[in-house]
């Protein structure tokens, strides 16, 4: 993948490549052509403070744009925009990294570069973090957008010339956070089992999410609650988009499952409801019905336990499940959870309609 620098000559090339996609998290999501090109007249692409360049990949197709300005600053800021049908393959942080090598390497000696975005584009917040930026401010109903008429909250992400050159990543330690930040330690995205690729979710598996959920309903509405509504692949979009976003948030950790021989997906398992303090995971799971039986999902669990063990530095993992759930429960026995108890009558049942025994599963060191 390289950054090449856009000319003039390729005005109508740029226009067609903004036109042509979708921007939902900028100011102005569908620009327009008559506006783009006032933009380019005025030096907006192309000037001594800017500078546009081209995303292409290996073979040659334009993949994305990214605009650095402020170049007669210390501290120049960028806009990244990948094409709609090249999102979620990683082309965002490389780019990013690109770019942070020729702001650096300027001879102006810059101090650092920055990227704004708004709090819930996960997408691009992964696509900082990926790259060695590091997050250093967040703004309260700071960023509005017109066309809704709303306010949402602005993110700030930075790289300076030490970290840079060093090659680290110095996170800031924000005095009233300062234990949270110490608490969460750095671990792997990525786990290989014996048959299984298990991994932190992106945005493009959303198709592969909404196929499995969507002939695996009659067994899912048996024992969970989100799966009583209509699933539709707008919803399905949301809930992976929300998987991303609180996974690297730290608030969740729900990975995807994929055959390593097929590459097929076959469902999800993580660990919710996570206290960092104490160090506490509790396990959820779901499986697509046509892959039962294979053991899969054993495979997966104990994977993920010796993961919250070693790598996580956990003290406790729970499994909660209906005290009718036999298959659940034959998971939990399978990979080593002892039955601490059964609450009796403590919560509704996945429909609603009754009240549940619930069984306390854990694993403690």
């Amino acid at each position: 993948m390289r950054l090449q620098e856009w000319t003039i000559e390729e005005q109508d090339l740029l226009i067609q490549f903004m036109t042509t996609n979708s921007w939902p998290y900028h100011d102005s999501s569908q620009p327009g052509r008559e506006l783009l090109e006032k933009s380019i007249e005025e030096g907006g692409y192309a000037s001594d403070d800017v500078k546009t360049f081209w995303i292409e990949n290996s073979e040659n197709e334009k993949v994305g744009i990214v605009k650095v300005y402020d170049l007669q600053e210390d501290v120049p800021l960028f806009d990244l925009r990948i094409a709609d049908d090249f999102r979620g393959y990683g082309y965002g942080s490389r780019a990013l990294k690109k770019l942070t090598q020729y702001v650096f390497e300027l001879p102006e000696h810059k101090i650092r570069i920055e990227g704004h975005t708004r709090h819930d584009n996960a997408a691009m917040r992964k696509a900082f973090e990926r790259a060695g930026f590091v997050k250093e401010a967040h703004l309260r109903q700071a960023w509005f957008l017109p066309k809704e008429n709303t306010y949402y909250d602005a993110v700030t992400y930075g790289m300076t010339r030490e970290d840079y050159e060093a090659g680290t990543t110095t996170p800031v330690h924000w005095e009233d956070r300062e234990r949270y930040v110490k608490s969460i330690p750095g671990f792997k995205e990525q786990l290989q089992s014996e048959r299984l690729h298990i991994r932190a979710p992106e945005l493009n598996d959303s198709m592969d999410v909404w196929g499995a959920v969507s002939h695996s309903m009659p067994t899912l509405r048996k024992w969970t609650g989100w799966a009583q509504k209509e699933i539709t692949i707008e919803s399905t979009e949301e809930y992976v988009r929300q998987s991303v976003s609180e996974f690297i948030g730290r608030k969740s950790l729900n990975f995807h499952l994929f055959l390593k021989e097929t590459g097929e997906f076959i469902g999800c398992a993580g660990f919710h409801r996570i206290d960092w303090n104490i160090r506490k995971f509790e396990v959820e799971y779901w499986l697509d019905t046509k892959f039962e039986g294979e053991g899969y999902m054993t495979e997966a669990i104990k994977e993920l336990v010796k993961f919250a063990f070693t790598d996580l530095s956990a003290t406790r993992v729970e499994f909660l499940c209906d005290e009718n759930h036999s298959k659940g429960r034959a998971v939990a026995k399978r990979t080593s959870f002892e039955l601490e108890g059964i609450l009796r009558k403590n919560a509704p049942s996945a429909n609603g309609q009754d009240l549940r025994n619930t069984c306390v599963y854990a694993i403690v060191t």
